[in-house]
């Protein structure tokens, strides 16, 4: 499945160098509003305070490639953190505020970070998580942030090259980490590369989905790909005003879209459930002209029941952290349908491969036709297969497993398509669990509640939840003699993993079904847990 559209290749090699091009097109425009902390500023404003910390980060002895941890929440102080560190060459590594100690210890660790940038909110995670690897740590809103700033805007600060100057696009730019095909979170490499191009195929939709003159909700938290490169990116790409909220209520995020004149809104389908139930729904988004979900799958239910009370089509799509992220979307032919995630982005390739080992192919054209022997039937699922400059470059800190010498990524997830080539998620990687949009992989949490004495066997799985798409099961089995309650599994769970990681149902049971050679059978877990 892949769209005809030739996109044309991103003139700039440094994301940043969107940035200087919108600050020098629109410098008294209103870049960014945060509502939170009621702060706002000029893109021209925004663009020297970039450069001054940009600066100040070489000055600190930093060098071009090193990492800088990001565990901020949204606000004005992100965005400029993370495009100083894209300016300097270096590699952002943005990390879940939500994340225990030990889960921010563990990444600042398998990074390298060299420094973490971090709020009042984070500040005693980050402190703790900094003592035991050689990170430092520097405090927005205080001293040390100002002090980076400061040493930046000195006229003996290091020379920034931007522009047209000489930077190698394929250079990392943003390093996140995700759950992978196998045990704990993997580092996702995203090149300048990647990210521009994911940044121009959006673009080329016609029409744009967001516009110079848009006013963008940012709800969705920036350290998420979907909100840092579709947002975010794109938001600085067309000049788009971004109004930042820190946090989500549905009540607070109404009045926000009434007050600025929210015009583009961008969310999840958690925000969707909680704004479905308010009664004068459609007067108040009436003047938004777009509203987009991602990160998670919309329920056919969902769908109807947002579209009625809003009286606003919901455009859907799909991709993932490895395509820096989106693949598809409803809105690339304006065909917006219930548990539908639409067609390839212009400039990127869709296969839909055999899930059986034999990479039969189905290639979809834009005129309709199955042109590959060994294709999956017509509305059968198959493995959805990737191609196009805005995949990843494998996963750190080596490269592995990324796309293939073709340039073909498989992403694990399964689709098929309907007659007007449109896609339809049937799976998302098949032990994956995706709460609220956020990857959990049951890995580690069978890690964690298997370092009990008490434990013989455990298997996590994901159950339907109406409000989160998908939540936690934990089914565990104590060893012969050992008496073991749900809340001793939901206390040690607590005690080392973000809250949207941990279990909300727990089962004690006396065994676990298994497949013929000794593996835990999760298909006939997730069945019965139906």
């Amino acid at each position: 499945m892949c769209h005809d559209q030739v996109v044309t290749q991103p003139t700039q090699t440094n994301l940043a160098d969107l940035l200087s091009e919108t600050a020098s097109s629109r410098p008294d425009d209103i870049a960014f509003l945060d509502a939170s902390h009621g702060f706002e500023t000029t893109w021209a404003a925004l663009e020297s305070s970039v450069d001054a910390l940009a600066a100040g980060l070489l000055r600190q002895g930093l060098v071009a490639g090193d990492r800088v941890a990001l565990l901020l929440g949204n606000r004005i102080e992100f965005v400029v953190s993370y495009f100083a560190i894209l300016r300097a060459a270096m590699v952002a590594v943005p990390i879940n505020t939500a994340f225990t100690t030990a889960e921010v210890t563990d990444l600042l660790a398998r990074s390298g970070a060299r420094l973490v940038v971090a709020e009042e909110a984070t500040e005693l995670v980050a402190l703790e998580a900094t003592r035991a690897t050689p990170a430092e740590l520097v405090l927005v809103g205080s001293t040390s942030f100002e002090a980076l700033i400061r040493a930046g805007q000195r006229a003996d600060a290091p020379h920034l090259a931007t522009g047209s100057q000489a930077f190698d696009p394929e250079s990392l730019a943003v390093l996140l980490f995700t759950s992978g095909t196998s045990g704990l979170s993997r580092g996702a490499m995203l090149t300048h590369r990647a990210l521009l191009a994911n940044i121009a195929q959006l673009r080329a939709i016609d029409p744009e989905p967001m516009l110079g003159d848009d006013v963008v909700l940012v709800v969705l938290p920036l350290f998420h790909i979907y909100a840092l490169n579709a947002v975010l990116g794109l938001a600085v790409a067309t000049g788009a005003r971004s109004v930042l909220l820190a946090r989500f209520s549905p009540e607070t995020a109404l009045e926000v879209i009434v007050t600025h004149g929210i015009t583009h809104v961008p969310v999840a389908p958690p925000v969707l459930v909680a704004w479905a139930r308010i009664p004068d729904l459609g007067r108040r988004l009436a003047g938004v002209r777009t509203v987009i979900s991602g990160a998670a799958p919309l329920t056919r239910a969902l769908f109807d029941t947002f579209t009625a009370h809003a009286g606003h089509p919901v455009w859907e799509g799909y991709g993932l952290t490895e395509a820096a992220p989106v693949v598809s979307s409803t809105m690339v032919y304006r065909r917006p349908k219930p548990g539908c995630v639409g067609s390839a982005l212009p400039g990127v390739q869709v296969r839909l491969v055999e899930d059986s080992g034999v990479p039969g192919l189905r290639d979809l054209e834009n005129s309709g036709g199955w042109d590959a022997p060994g294709d999956v039937e017509d509305g059968d699922p198959g493995e959805i297969w990737v191609r196009g400059p805005n995949l990843f470059s494998g996963y750190w800190p080596d490269g592995s497993d990324g796309p293939g010498p073709d340039g073909w990524y498989a992403t694990g997830d399964i689709a098929y398509a309907d007659d007007d080539g449109d896609l339809h998620l049937v799976d998302r990687r098949r032990d994956l669990v995706i709460v609220s949009g956020f990857n959990v992989y049951p890995f580690e949490i069978e890690t964690v509640i298997a370092s009990s004495p008490d434990v013989a066997e455990v298997a996590v799985i994901g159950i339907p939840h109406a409000t989160t798409g998908e939540t936690v099961k934990a089914l565990v089995v104590a060893l012969p003699g050992h008496t073991l309650t749900g809340a001793q599994v939901s206390a040690l769970c607590e005690s080392r993993l973000a809250r949207f990681k941990c279990p909300t149902v727990v089962e004690i049971v006396e065994s676990l079904p298994h497949s013929s050679t000794g593996k835990i059978a999760r298909v006939r877990l997730r069945q019965d847990s139906l």
